[in-house]
């Protein structure tokens, strides 16, 4: 089986996630080693973690230089990756049910390269340089630069990192960031790597409210709240319980500071979520402090979101609608009394997915000319494994939790490195540009109500939100046909950015020595890239644009026919030559002209559409962008 490598803060060995039990001798192709630290050592690498680095913080803390996890995120993410199946597990009992990773067969080697306040880059090259050496197959970086904050391409050392990875024939997975929902905020979107967004699975979180009058009403969270099921905690509304200096708004929205404490203690307080000057779990703080018993936030919590995790605090989150139902309850009586209840899962929750807000989108900042994010992947309350000396949130009277729940791209990463390693270890002759094609041109644009997938704000999703769609399990180990990059398009797109040879050779480690920028280096080159997907920008006042694409058949042995199926928005015509690709034993490989006619002016500044090739058995999905400018 395969090794996948994981960049991140390390791992906690001794989760049962990361058992070797049934597992074969470590590969002698591998040449890797596990480190020795104050907390850790040889003997804490098995038959599946087989590889464990670390590198110096530059701030000199020496807390971080060990392979050992310090706060979850790397154990979480390699579970997720290459967890073994662990059954009868939970999150103190929520989300009850067998943990696996991605690709549970698959090695695991770690390179800890996060730190309390960054992930230098001299970590992240020499971890990239290290895993190049020790022999792995599959690189995940759940890691990633800030929009807006980001470095040239020239200066990203993970686009450099990953670029000398791919150079070898290793596939580099990484998150696409949590800067959304605006556009622009993709990261890591370099075309040699594979950029994963974010969705929602179909399980979510309640946490519902019960009156005294017997009535229930729905609310969203995870806690694991201590109050009775007896409704007989006092309800009040924040702005009911002010402080005498304080501001009734403040009060309204639970401001820090604006409570008088004999007016909350011992109460459930209600809380306006309009204004969001403060975080909810800050609002929540401030109740605690003047001894209140829960809180009930009005925030209209939005269909496949992150839950709040508020841990053994009583806290949810209803709807501005429900909210009507506790006002007239509260103005009803003279004593209204309530209680939150604890949370429980929902399993086949519907629509699912759905793309979150934090997910970085599109187009990439490097160029529009490839469309990113790539694919997306389930990063919405994932449960994965945890470090086992944590003391934060854990329940009165409870130990800490071995697995834990966390959102984010990062969790979403891991979940297509996963499928990319089994892959891998299926069809060993495939290059990591195979895989990747594989993986996206099988995705899947549909929820589980077989509708258009979504984002958090009821809009339907694009390909700036999820690239070619969300990742499905078994098609990619069939996908028919494949679109390969290889180093040379790589290099190109380089020029085409506007970086000459000296540059070129600065990011790539095996740039030939005849190698030149092609002398027309414009930007629009980089459209004919053969990419899974087509972007073409700067379109105002042109009538036709043309790109081509290359195909290899690892489907059908014999001859078979594909056929396309184009999905145009209204205005643009689209023509395919020839429209017919047919392969024999002796043609694997076939190439396409993609033709963009505009029978009308763009009215959008953006318009998305597909091509699909079928033979009646594969197919094979190419999404495809078009830019006004």
């Amino acid at each position: 089986m395969d090794t996948k490598t994981e960049f991140c803060s390390g791992i906690w060995p001794e989760s049962a996630s990361f058992s070797d039990k049934g597992m074969g001798p470590v590969p002698s192709r591998w040449k890797g080693t596990c480190m020795n630290s104050f907390n850790f050592n040889s003997s804490n690498c098995n038959r599946k973690i087989i590889g464990a680095r670390y590198y110096r913080d530059p701030n000199g803390d020496k807390v971080f230089e060990t392979p050992r996890d310090v706060d979850g995120h790397g154990t979480h993410v390699a579970a997720t990756a290459a967890g073994v199946t662990v059954p009868g597990v939970s999150y103190y009992g929520v989300a009850a049910g067998t943990a696996q990773g991605g690709s549970p067969e698959s090695r695991l080697a770690i390179y800890q390269v996060c730190f309390k306040y960054e992930c230098p880059g001299s970590a992240i090259l020499a971890a990239f340089d290290d895993a190049i050496a020790d022999g792995v197959d599959v690189i995940s970086v759940s890691i990633g630069s800030i929009p807006g904050l980001r470095s040239e391409l020239k200066y990203d050392t993970i686009a450099i990192g990953a670029f000398h990875a791919v150079e070898r024939g290793i596939l580099v997975v990484a998150s696409a960031g949590n800067g959304g929902p605006y556009l622009n905020t993709v990261v890591n979107d370099a075309p040699w790597i594979f950029s994963v967004a974010a969705s929602s699975i179909d399980r979510d979180f309640k946490s519902n409210l019960a009156f005294g009058d017997n009535k229930v009403i729905k609310g969203e969270a995870l806690n694991f709240s201590p109050l009775s099921n007896l409704p007989k905690y006092p309800l009040v509304y924040g702005e009911s319980a002010k402080a005498k200096d304080a501001r009734s708004a403040d009060a309204r929205q639970c401001f820090p500071g604006a409570f008088a404490k004999r007016l909350v203690k011992g109460k459930i307080v209600i809380c306006d979520g309009k204004d969001h000057s403060y975080r909810i779990s800050l609002k929540v703080d401030a109740v605690r402090e003047v001894s209140g018993v829960g809180v009930v936030h009005i925030s209209d919590p939005i269909v496949g979101a992150e839950r709040k995790d508020f841990g053994d605090f009583p806290a949810t989150e209803i709807s501005s609608k429900d909210a009507d139902i506790i006002f007239q309850y509260v103005n009803s009586t003279s004593n209204p009394v309530a209680t939150i209840l604890p949370t429980v899962s929902i399993l086949d929750f519907k629509p699912a997915p759905i793309i979150p807000s934090f997910s970085g989108r599109g187009p990439s900042d490097f160029s529009k000319n490839i469309l990113k994010p790539d694919i997306a992947a389930p990063g919405v309350n994932i449960l994965a494994a945890w470090i086992g000396n944590h003391r934060e949130g854990v329940p009165k009277h409870k130990k800490p939790s071995q697995f834990n729940i966390l959102s984010g791209t990062s969790m979403a990463c891991p979940h297509v490195s996963g499928l990319a390693a089994t892959i891998k270890s299926q069809n060993p002759t495939w290059s990591a540009s195979a895989i990747k094609s594989a993986i996206m041109t099988t995705a899947t644009q549909k929820n589980n109500l077989k509708a258009p997938i979504r984002t958090e704000t009821g809009s339907t999703a694009t390909p700036y939100d999820y690239g070619a769609g969300q990742m499905t399990l078994y098609g990619p180990f069939h996908p028919g046909l494949v679109y390969e990059t290889n180093t040379v398009d790589y290099l190109n797109y380089l020029c085409y950015i506007g970086y000459n040879v000296t540059v070129v050779k600065i990011i790539s480690r095996s740039v030939p020595n005849n190698f030149s920028c092609p002398k027309d280096s414009s930007s629009h080159h980089i459209s004919n890239i053969n990419y899974p997907s087509i972007a073409i920008s700067d379109l105002e006042g042109k009538n036709v644009v043309e790109v081509t694409r290359t195909v290899t058949n690892v489907g059908e042995e014999n001859e078979t026919i594909y056929s396309p199926v184009i999905d145009a928005p209204r205005g643009i015509k689209v023509n395919l030559i020839p429209n017919k690709l047919q392969f024999t034993k002796n043609s694997r490989k076939l190439s396409y002209r993609v033709i963009f006619s505009f029978t009308s002016t763009m009215s959008m500044d953006h318009l998305f559409g597909s091509i699909t090739w079928s033979n009646g058995k594969y197919d094979v999905r190419s999404p495809f962008v078009l830019i006004k400018s």
